[in-house]
């Protein structure tokens, strides 16, 4: 393996373009998973929930498994460019298929596990795929085009010459990536350099149709790297316990590549993270670092804190007396951060906007949580704070990463503008689309998120909503229908809602927790679907009187079913407001 790379060695590294190194020499996946094995060989890098320690994978061997995938991905005739899909749950085989694939300067496309497979198809074809990396769970999902495909079995690292159907995928016979010679000199002949595509992410986003994004190593890397010592102190050996998909550059950059830059152990569930399997993991693993989105941690606390600060007991009482509600406070923060296992010390959220309510709760009871922004084309990282209780400001995201430039495009009155952003971390372009790429940049490189931002004087940045939602009123004025949804969030029985424009006012539609109301006023559950629709009208009165008159909501509708989400929890907002247009044209007919 040769001399270990310290980061002393990394940080000594002077570049023509001035960015310090600090734990890599070179911002490329070879270099990087070269710095990490010779810093950490023995170390273990990643574990599955009770699967035993001889499932166990070390930093050796990552490397040295990664590398003789790769040699094998160059004895079928992969070369500088071509296009690999990996599709699967997060595990230490996602990680070392992706390695290798961009080890030989090709490019890996993660897809996201819960995608269908209309478009696990479509990026497939889209991205002009040569194979494709799936576990037995989703072979379904791309078995009509996997005999035009190299196929590679993504549970055991296999790769099936010949295709069979869904049922006997899982025993296909086949080579496997992990026992391959290492090809030295020919993987030193086909080593990617800094601003090569690393990867192509297809998007689901909120506004409709997937985007492929151009990342490339130094975008990655670059962000994970510079991260490593801003917003936690992290040691060699410490746990981290992931839950998201790897497909998500929010989790591969800041979940994982991050960490093993630091010689962290990852934990995996090894299935969804439901109650019954995560309870016991917290319990067991007790991990100092975990990354989520919003919903998880908004569940928790309407779940089993918002009940005892809004009833009548003992502890309601004290919450709400000035002078005691301190106290109160960091008691509940200590038995949360016990339900964690204890020993967490950074519980990073992104990928969605947190409730402000839910926020200052964990500020007040000292929880360590720290939010971060940014998108998949920033890779992701573009502002966040630290976990600190001195780091956290309610509704305030953070400091924006030293390399960033950040501007606000067509400020209004207030200050709020979109946010746009220049800096190594963001993307190449859309794949194989000149003309989005054309339309997300300004003639001064400048890359244009989509959302609405405020900078106030310590250079913090918060989130005002994004522009395609924004709403304007009879007057020209900015509604952020984010903000009116964060106030109906937080009443009783509430569990989501959406705020969409209708003939020319605005409709709230809300999900009410049925069953919970049902449990408090002590009636049936046919009872309380009744109850719920009169208790929209109150929900509305209750939320106007804290509206300016141009942003009131004109009406509100229940909810039947839970919003369709993407993979990252954020509602699709376009189906809903396609929705109400079409019910406004049949109405009009």
């Amino acid at each position: 393996m040769g001399k270990k790379i310290t980061e002393k060695d990394c940080r000594c590294i002077k570049r023509p373009d001035g960015m310090r190194m600090k734990t890599v020499k070179a911002y490329t996946f070879p270099s990087f998973v070269e710095a990490i094995a010779s810093r950490y060989s023995k170390r273990t890098c990643y574990r599955v929930f009770r699967t035993g320690e001889e499932k166990d994978m070390s930093y050796s061997q990552l490397l040295w498994y990664s590398a003789s995938a790769a040699s094998y991905l160059l004895s079928l005739g992969i070369k500088k460019g071509d296009r690999i899909a990996i599709i699967g749950e997060s595990s230490p085989e996602w990680m070392v298929m992706y390695l290798a694939v961009v080890s030989v300067g090709a490019v890996a496309v993660p897809v996201l596990p819960d995608f269908s497979e209309r478009d696990m198809l479509s990026i497939i074809s889209d991205s002009g795929a040569v194979g494709v990396a799936v576990n037995t769970k989703h072979f379904h999902k791309v078995e009509s085009v996997a005999a035009s495909l190299l196929l590679f079995r993504l549970d055991d690292l296999v790769h099936v010459p010949k295709t069979g159907d869904d049922k006997d995928f899982a025993s296909l016979p086949g080579f496997p990536l992990r026992t391959q010679k290492i090809a030295k000199k020919e993987l030193e002949k086909n080593l990617p350099q800094e601003d090569d595509t690393a990867s192509i992410i297809y998007t689901s986003g909120t506004t409709g149709a997937s985007k492929g994004v151009v990342l490339t190593h130094l975008n990655i890397l670059r962000c994970a790297d510079l991260a490593t010592d801003v917003y936690v102190r992290l040691k060699p050996g410490e746990k981290v316990l992931s839950i998201l998909p790897m497909a998500h550059v929010y989790e591969f950059t800041i979940g994982q590549i991050l960490p093993l830059m630091k010689g962290l152990e990852i934990n995996f569930l090894g299935r969804q993270p439901a109650v019954s399997v995560l309870m016991p993991a917290l319990s067991e693993i007790r991990p100092h670092v975990m990354l989520s989105v919003p919903l998880l941690i908004e569940k928790v606390y309407k779940a089993a804190v918002l009940p005892v600060l809004k009833g009548d007991g003992r502890i309601a009482k004290l919450a709400r007396n000035p002078i005691t509600k301190h106290f109160v406070m960091r008691t509940i923060g200590r038995k949360l951060r016990t339900t964690f296992g204890h020993r967490l010390k950074f519980f990073g959220i992104g990928g969605a906007p947190l409730d402000v309510e839910v926020e200052r709760f964990l500020h007040d009871a000292h929880f360590p949580y720290a939010i971060g922004y940014g998108l998949t084309e920033t890779s992701p990282l573009v502002a966040g704070c630290g976990s600190k209780h001195s780091d956290q400001k309610p509704g305030m995201i953070g400091k924006i990463v030293s390399d960033d430039e950040v501007i606000l495009l067509d400020r209004n009155a207030e200050g709020v503008g979109e946010i746009a952003v220049r800096g190594p971390n963001v993307m190449k372009g859309y794949y194989n689309r000149p003309d989005l790429t054309a339309e997300a940049f300004t003639e001064e490189g400048f890359f244009r998120t989509g959302d609405l931002g405020y900078i106030d004087r310590k250079k913090r940045l918060s989130i005002r909503g994004r522009v395609k939602t924004m709403i304007l009123g009879p007057g020209g004025e900015n509604i952020y229908p984010e903000s009116i949804e964060a106030l109906i969030n937080n009443l009783d029985f509430v569990e989501e809602s959406l705020v969409v424009p209708q003939d020319g006012g605005l409709m709230a539609l809300i999900k009410i927790d049925i069953s919970m109301m049902a449990e408090k006023m002590r009636i049936s559950v046919q009872e309380a679907q009744k109850e719920a629709e009169k208790y929209l009208a109150t929900i509305r009165k209750n939320v106007n009187s804290q509206l300016s008159a141009f942003s009131k909501i004109s009406s509100v509708e229940l909810q039947d079913k839970p919003f369709e989400r993407t993979p990252t929890q954020k509602i699709k907002r376009f189906l809903y407001e396609k929705r109400q247009k079409g019910d406004n044209e049949r109405k009009n007919e």
